[in-house]
């Protein structure tokens, strides 16, 4: 249990035991010294070493809607009735249940999200594009198709990225060789693809969009808090080092250079202040050098696996939450963040390797150099020896990973 700056106490519950969930641990024990509880389905060594995790609890079916919300409540009836519990959840269809089931929830515990509706609006992004341009955020030649019906597209150029609308849908119904997002060449493979999933009984919709060139380096990140007034207390801006390659874990970061544009900083938080977000969000972006714009591909209701740079810009995404959540104290001037770190849940020598543009290679290198590199996995309050020897075992894991990748071999092509 924690004291706040209030003087009050609070118990973080972080819902799912991934890399995710152990930065937001990390970062509730770094600004308040408190071990979160940690509810989820599956052990994960992020957490199931972790000494500044007070404990973590499985439950069988968690992801089920049922399962959840009794599980959650029961969960909370050990601890006294007056004390407030911090409830964060760590991937989208455990945000959803949190949203769905905000009502029988709040009874017990404190969370900021976005409305049902504005849930389903960011993440079916059949719905999101047109409200982005809407708003005047730029996007990319974007086409709909809904599966089960005819393939019928006039696509301008090729490649393009096909990826589903409802991903909590689409991973229901599993496949071999299913994809978190697919790249093709011409209309035969756009036809096979989606024959693939149709087959697997998914019904939603599916995007086809333009494939914007470059690497790694080209896709950008966004962290931003909303608090429960919906005013911006915080954005910053991240250019991408490495993503995993792997082609079922693309887009998820494994490093980030922290960078800063003002006017495309200033686009997302008027969007999201616009539309009555509230909470912590995350935008992926990617910048095509063809027309110098950056165009967003999506928004999180939630932290990244990687949002845990705004931590170490010294915007503490576990401090927001409990400033806001127990202890009433809200911004009113949203902060532009501006400073210089380097996030990375890889080795050095994965970095050193693989980095291959020029000017990020350089400020790589200096960042670390300068000691403005930081891998919350190894964050010094977490003292547990099995936990290390696991890191140990991971990072040696990492270069046969990246060797072995073929998503890398294409990205520029």
């Amino acid at each position: 249990m924690s004291h706040n700056r209030a003087g009050g106490k609070f118990v973080p519950v972080i819902v799912g035991t991934d890399l995710n969930a152990y930065h937001m641990a990390a970062s509730f024990h770094e600004a308040y010294g408190v071990k979160p509880h940690v509810v989820g389905k599956v052990r994960m060594g992020f957490t199931h070493y972790s000494t500044i995790i007070e404990s973590v609890t499985l439950v069988e079916n968690l992801d089920d809607a049922g399962i959840f919300v009794d599980a959650l409540l029961d969960y909370a009836a050990q601890f006294d009735a007056e004390t407030p519990l911090v409830l964060v959840g760590t991937n989208d269809h455990y945000v959803r249940l949190i949203i769905e089931h905000g009502e029988a929830l709040k009874s017990r515990y404190l969370f900021n999200y976005p409305s049902e509706d504005l849930l389903n609006t960011l993440q079916v992004k059949e719905a999101f594009y047109p409200l982005a341009a809407q708003h005047g955020l730029d996007i990319a030649e974007t086409h709909i198709h809904r599966v089960g019906e005819p393939v019928d597209l006039e696509i301008s150029r090729y490649p393009v990225i096909i990826k589903p609308s409802n991903g909590v849908e689409y991973y229901r119904n599993k496949f071999e060789g299913q994809e978190k997002v697919y790249r093709v060449y011409s209309m035969a493979e756009v036809r096979e693809v989606v024959e693939r999933i149709e087959a697997s009984g998914y019904r939603d919709t599916l995007i086809i969009q333009d494939f914007i060139p470059g690497d790694d380096t080209y896709i950008w990140d966004s962290v931003l808090y909303l608090n429960t007034e919906g005013r911006a207390e915080f954005v910053n801006f991240g250019q991408v080092v490495l993503q995993e390659h792997e082609a079922s874990a693309i887009g998820n970061y494994t490093a980030i250079i922290s960078r800063f544009n003002r006017e495309v900083m200033g686009q997302l938080k008027d969007f999201l202040e616009a539309i009555g977000y509230t909470g912590i969000a995350n935008f992926d972006l990617k910048y095509d050098s063809r027309d110098g714009v950056f165009k967003v591909l999506e928004v999180n209701v939630r932290q990244g696996r990687s949002s845990y740079y705004a931590t170490q810009q010294g915007h503490n995404l576990a401090g927001y939450l409990v400033e806001d959540l127990v202890c009433g104290n809200r911004g009113t001037d949203c902060v532009f963040v501006d400073k210089d770190v380097l996030f990375s849940v890889v080795p050095k020598y994965i970095l050193r390797e693989y980095v291959t543009e020029p000017t990020v290679k350089q400020d790589v290198t200096r960042f670390i150099r300068e000691k403005k590199f930081g891998n919350p996995l190894h964050y010094a309050g977490d003292r547990s020896l099995l936990r290390k020897a696991w890191l140990a075992v991971r990072a040696a894991r990492y270069r046969k990973k990246y060797a072995n990748a073929t998503w890398r071999d294409k990205l520029t092509d």
